[in-house]
This record gives structure tokens, C-alpha cells and sequence, in this order.
């Protein structure tokens, strides 16, 4: 006959004389990182002698001797030492940093104005606006940068003549390329410009998503356009956001036709120089093979940096 338990205590299950079962882990599918392979691995391919022949050559003196077959002296760290004592290449970097913030900043903000104007309108002047948008973005850079030029040209611009017009007589025969302030807000319009597009269709996409509902509710309760915006608008397309920002940093960085293009139409390379053209001037216009694959690694670690810390910051908030 069964021993009955003393009262106020619960009899023991089967399971937990037995003991708990061991819990399972999942597994982590490995068909994704297969599938991976064949692109890291081209792309590896891909890098490989491009960034090998700048580091060789940004440990060697070489110059234009070399380019016809003369032996490259070995000289180690000398160019990348010579650049960093260089006060005029840090003015370059500060000037690169400074116009890429600034960029990517007034790109982003434009884009998502533009983004939210689409969200806003009706079918039909969303899509002129999208067409429009698309010719600007598709315009190949020379082409785009040619209309600019004409625009602001200081003999028959139609920017100089329409502020004549307008009462501002200090404009009649401005130019705007000689000094770099106005240099630079010129080649801030092109850019920008040229970069709307791609943040304003990144950003619809991003809105497409959010749901009607939760902003009818809170319009009910009282939520104001910009409360609607800042509270539930933003959070939800944070993600596009973040990866559109992080695009326009890196491709502001290394920004190089526009800034070239203007530099030749009466731009001073020495005061408008950004990392780009200034890579340029010392390698193709000087000669200096090496010191200019110094500075190209260089703006190579500086882009690896600023995306590492963006991607991990990403990161963080997404397991938060």
C-alpha cells in the first residue's frame, strides 16, 4: 500500500526524481555563411592587388623613374612620417572632414523632407516628383557638373543675372569659384544635388512600412505633426536612416570629380583641395607614386574607422 505524504507537502513528480532534461540549443544554420563564401571570396580577390600595390608602393620611394622601369628604393615608413609632419595635408583632412559632415548631414535632412513631401502628396505629383528625381540622380557627374558651371558662370550665369535683377548689384560679375567659402557652396549644391534622390526613395521605402493606423490614433489623441514625426515616424525608419547616413559619410569622404571639376573651371586647388584631389595632385600632377598611396591608405583606414565605429554602434542597438 502506498505511503501517503505528510500533509501540506506535494509528492514528488516522476519528472523531477528523474531529474530535469537537458535543454537544447539551437543550432546556427550554416547555409547562410555558405552562401556568403563565393562573394567574400571574389571580392577579397578583387581587393587584393589593388590595396597590396599601394602599400608596396607607399613603402618605396616612387616616382616617375619607376613608371619607366627604374628600381624602387625601399624607405619604409618615410612617406607616411613626411605626410603626417605635413601641415598642409592635416589643413586637407580637417577641410575633407568638415565638407563631408556637412554634406551628409544637409543630404539626409533634404532627403527625408522630400521623402515625407511623396508620403504627403497626391499619386500623381509623387510621381513627377520621383521621375524628376530619378533624371537628376541618373545625370551623369561631368553633365551635371557642366549645367552648374553654366549656372553659376560669372560672365553669362543665370545665378549672377537673376540676383542683378533682383536688387543685389554686388553680384553682377561675381564669380563664385575664386574664393573657397563660395567655391565650396557651389560644389555642397552639385552634391547634394546629385545625392537627394538616393536618401529620399531609401527613405519612402522606409515609410511605405509604417503603419496608417498608429497615426490615426494618435492624431486622434491629440499628437501634433511633429510629435507624429520625432515619436513614431523616426524610430521606425531609424534602420534606412542609419545605413543612408553611413553611405553619404563614405561617399563624401572620397568625393573627387565635382571638386576637380570646378578646380579647373577657376577653382585654387591649394585653398579647395579635399583627400581626393589632393591624392591627385600629388600623385598624377607632382609625380609622387608613393607619398600619394601613403595618403590613399590613410583615408582607407580613416573610412575603415568611421564605419566600424558606425556599424558596431548599429549593432549595439540592435541587440539592445
Amino acid at each position: 500500500m502506498p505511503r501517503s505524504t505528510a500533509p501540506g507537502r506535494v509528492a514528488p513528480t516522476a519528472t523531477a526524481t528523474a531529474g530535469a532534461a537537458p535543454v537544447r540549443r539551437r543550432r546556427t544554420p550554416r547555409v547562410p555563411y555558405l552562401l556568403l563564401i563565393p562573394t567574400v571570396a571574389i571580392l577579397l580577390l578583387a581587393l587584393a592587388y589593388p590595396i597590396g600595390w599601394q602599400i608596396y608602393t607607399a613603402l618605396h620611394e616612387y616616382g616617375l623613374k619607376q613608371q619607366f622601369g627604374a628600381p624602387a628604393e625601399f624607405v619604409g615608413l618615410h612617406n607616411f612620417v613626411r605626410l603626417f609632419t605635413d601641415s598642409e595635408l592635416w589643413t586637407v583632412i580637417v577641410r575633407s572632414l568638415v565638407f563631408c559632415l556637412v554634406n551628409a548631414l544637409l543630404t539626409v535632412v533634404l532627403g527625408v523632407a522630400v521623402a515625407l513631401l511623396m508620403r504627403a502628396v497626391h499619386t500623381a505629383v509623387r510621381l513627377f516628383v520621383q521621375i524628376a528625381m530619378l533624371l537628376a540622380w541618373a545625370m551623369p557627374v561631368v553633365a551635371a557638373v557642366t549645367v552648374w558651371r553654366w549656372l553659376f558662370d560669372y560672365r553669362r550665369g543665370a545665378i549672377n543675372y537673376v540676383l542683378t535683377q533682383l536688387g543685389f548689384d554686388q553680384f553682377e560679375g561675381h564669380s563664385w569659384l575664386e574664393q573657397p567659402m563660395s567655391f565650396f557652396f557651389v560644389a555642397t549644391v552639385i552634391i547634394v544635388w546629385m545625392s537627394v534622390p538616393f536618401v529620399a526613395f531609401s527613405v519612402y521605402a522606409g515609410l511605405t512600412q509604417v503603419p496608417e493606423e498608429v497615426l490615426e490614433a494618435s492624431a486622434i489623441d491629440g499628437a501634433s505633426p511633429w510629435q507624429r514625426f520625432w515619436s513614431i515616424i523616426l524610430p521606425m525608419v531609424r534602420p534606412v536612416l542609419s545605413i543612408v547616413l553611413l553611405l553619404q559619410v563614405i561617399w563624401d569622404l572620397r568625393v573627387f570629380a565635382q571638386i576637380r571639376l570646378l578646380q579647373d573651371a577657376g577653382g585654387t586647388p591649394s585653398k579647395t583641395n579635399l583627400l581626393g584631389t589632393y591624392i591627385y595632385q600629388v600623385g598624377i600632377g607632382a609625380g609622387d607614386f608613393g607619398t600619394a598611396s601613403a595618403v590613399s591608405i590613410f583615408v582607407l583606414v580613416l573610412t575603415i574607422a568611421i564605419s566600424w565605429w558606425y556599424v558596431r554602434t548599429l549593432v549595439r542597438e540592435d541587440e539592445s
